[in-house]
């Protein structure tokens, strides 16, 4: 698929418009669990979305990216892809109002997000959600993951913090990390975001994402064989090999990037063949922001093969110190057949 030049395409000032973005759906994220706060039964879905279920968070927070996305659209053309309304096209009309557009072709960047990653963890307040966001400059259709210009990952906090982190990166320029006040969004440390340099191969999390109940028998004489291999290979202390499940990518790819996970594997893709019943794989607008600040924070991410933002898929990710372990999927399946996991 061909798409339009984009040399001169700025994406500097986006960086803002993709944080008030973020901020938007922060507010609203935090307005709809208030108000649902005490519920009896828990949370249900509300409705099935393009890619996954809705529910009341989903629909609040996508009310606020309406919003903002009829703001931005007054200012230039954009596209705009959510889970629960697939890809909107709109740009100004005369009289200061917006217009919905037929494609892409309209010269303004297309911006892929999931305003919350990891929903089920933020309304059962067990840890934090992430809105994640990817921008890539103009052209005639959906963007390749490889055309990411900027990525932003915006930290939806449980009701215990007092401070929010966001990371974003720009393709080319490197990493940050900010960390931000709760009640007003203020600003109180910024820096540049390097993951971990170490090349301990123990004394961390490995973790071995088991989503789908039906393949977790597998997973687990697969990740049993891993770790028999990296103690045998790589002299690891497997009683400190550390292993924890996040519903949430975007959250995976922040953990590895801050150097608190040191690998994560997501084989669902690869073993679905394994097994009976559907299985539901990882969505590149899980992730498609969150693995651009990965890469530029020094990650190595292996295996994000999607053709465009809006197809399914997979990620494997390890910090860069233990590139030496090639974690591709396949060579990581055969390394392990002998195992007869």
């Amino acid at each position: 698929m061909s798409h339009l030049p984009h040399h001169d395409f700025d994406a500097g000032p986006w960086t803002g418009r993709l944080g008030r973005l973020a901020e938007a759906i922060r507010r609203a994220a935090e307005a709809q669990l208030g108000a649902a706060a005490g519920e009896q039964g828990g949370p249900r879905p509300v409705a099935q979305g393009v890619g996954d279920v809705t529910y009341a968070l989903d629909r609040a927070t996508e009310t606020a990216v309406e919003g903002i996305l009829d703001e931005l659209a007054s200012e230039g053309p954009l596209s705009l892809f959510t889970e629960d309304a697939g890809w909107r096209h709109r740009g100004p009309s005369p009289g200061g109002a917006t217009a919905d557009l037929d494609g892409f072709d309209h010269g303004g960047p297309r911006i892929v997000i999931d305003p919350v990653d990891g929903t089920r963890n933020l309304m059962a307040d067990l840890r934090s959600a992430w809105t994640v966001i990817g921008l890539a400059p103009p052209g005639r259709g959906e963007p390749r993951l490889a055309e990411l210009e900027l990525g932003l990952v915006s930290e939806l906090p449980d009701s215990r913090a007092a401070r929010f982190r966001t990371l974003s990166a720009r393709r080319g320029a490197g990493a940050r990390l900010t960390l931000r006040d709760r009640a007003d969004g203020a600003t109180l440390e910024d820096s540049s975001l390097v993951a971990d340099a170490d090349d301990r191969v123990d004394h961390g999390y490995f973790s071995f994402f088991r989503y789908t109940p039906a393949l977790r028998p597998l997973l687990g004489r697969l990740e049993a064989s891993f770790f028999s291999i990296l103690a045998e290979e790589e002299g690891a202390d497997t009683r400190h090999c550390f292993e924890d499940q996040y519903i949430s990518n975007g959250g995976q790819l922040v953990l590895l990037s801050l150097g608190t996970y040191r690998f994560v594997a997501d084989l669902r893709a690869q073993l679905a063949a394994r097994v009976e019943g559907p299985v539901t794989t990882a969505k590149p607008y899980d992730c498609a922001g969150a693995l651009l600040v990965a890469r530029e924070a020094g990650c190595v991410v292996t295996a994000a093969c999607w053709r465009s933002v809006e197809g399914a898929g997979y990620c494997q990710s390890t910090c860069q110190p233990l590139e030496r372990l090639k974690p591709d999927p396949e060579q990581l399946l055969s390394g392990l057949r002998y195992h007869h996991w």
